[in-house]
């Protein structure tokens, strides 16, 4: 069928020298036969065999040409259809061209400080199943009760995506965000006010584990002075979040020292005391070692590490580093009554 195809092009202009042959009146009929299998042009199709189409086309019938044509079309949208999906799966990249790469499941316990001065045992508890994550923070305060922030959602293309934000502080009802992916629109139930929803955007709590998510994707890339912007809601508003990379410090945790990158973030103007202090550290497989939550109203509630340290020579493994240590062998799980 490639054939005959390609051969009319060359065929059509000799057609008209062949007349000269028809001294032969009985051979008349005959002659249509030799034209058709000419030798001479059969070795030039051939060599534009590697690329057929543009040969084909020019010289096939409109019938042929779009049979060819939608033919030509299926291949490569086949073959693009094929490339995105093997690339998408290689890819560790977000759509905003960072590497993600989201911790596992693991139970964090950390020691709680409030202004200082030692607290009880808060906890984290982080699951994460590749399509699935929650997040739920809780730090125990006296005569208070629990602080219990949780965060609920998807994985996506820009990593870490909430759908509900919960803060809990004490006896007090439950403050809710709702990021309708939908609208595209948060909404909050302490106020009637919504907001844009930002792709990539986060809530106070899930923008840890979006750091971490994207430290431990590309480490090399945070070096001190480095500047990283978030859109992150809180209970009743999102803004902006510029976190700085502050460089690489020693942390003591109740099991030793360790090395860990501070993250820091920036005021949003000036006389803002609410901010958020990280450090993430490689020992860990770079989940937070040490969280310093300010409140507006100077209240400094911290969290340490209270798990065993590795040290910063030990082998990890790449797919999951430190999740070893946040396992329920050094870090038990919530209590029942705080466990979502």
């Amino acid at each position: 069928m490639q054939v005959e195809l390609l051969t009319p092009k060359p065929v059509a202009p000799p057609a008209p020298a062949t007349p000269a042959t028809p001294a032969k009146p009985v051979a008349a009929p005959p002659k249509p036969a030799h034209p058709a299998p000419r030798p001479h042009p059969a070795p030039a199709p051939a060599v534009s065999a590697a690329t057929p189409e543009p040969s084909a086309l020019a010289a096939a019938s409109p019938e042929v040409t779009a049979s060819s044509a939608e033919a030509a079309s299926a291949s490569a949208s086949a073959s693009a259809s094929a490339s995105a999906s093997a690339s998408a799966s290689q890819a560790p990249a977000a759509a905003s061209g960072d590497k993600i790469n989201v911790p596992l499941t693991g139970e964090l316990r950390y020691d709680t400080l409030v202004n200082g001065v030692m607290n009880q045992t808060g906890t984290i508890h982080w699951a994460n199943d590749g399509q699935r994550y929650e997040m739920v923070v809780s730090i125990p305060l006296p005569f208070v009760g629990p602080f219990v922030y949780s965060s609920k959602g998807h994985i996506d293309a820009f990593g870490i995506a909430p759908e509900q934000y919960s803060e809990q502080r004490g006896r007090r009802a439950a403050d809710i965000a709702i990021f309708n992916r939908d609208t595209k629109q948060i909404v909050y139930t302490r106020t009637p006010n919504s907001q844009p929803l930002a792709d990539g955007a986060q809530d106070r709590f899930s923008v840890v584990m979006q750091l971490t998510s994207l430290v431990r994707g590309a480490p090399d890339v945070y070096k001190p002075g480095v500047t990283r912007q978030f859109s992150v809601a809180d209970n009743d508003s999102s803004e902006i979040w510029p976190m700085e990379t502050v460089g690489d410090e020693t942390v003591q945790a109740r099991d030793g020292y360790v090395t860990a990158r501070h993250f820091t973030r920036l005021p949003r103007r000036e006389g803002d005391r609410r901010k958020l202090d990280v450090w993430l550290a490689p020992a860990l497989g770079w989940l937070p070692v040490r969280i310093l939550q300010t409140e507006p109203n100077g209240l400094e509630v911290e969290m340490l590490w209270a798990g065993k340290l590795q040290t910063p020579t030990a082998a990890v493994e790449p797919e999951a580093p430190g999740t070893r240590d946040a396992s329920e062998e050094t870090a038990p799980a919530p209590n029942p009554e705080i466990r979502p």
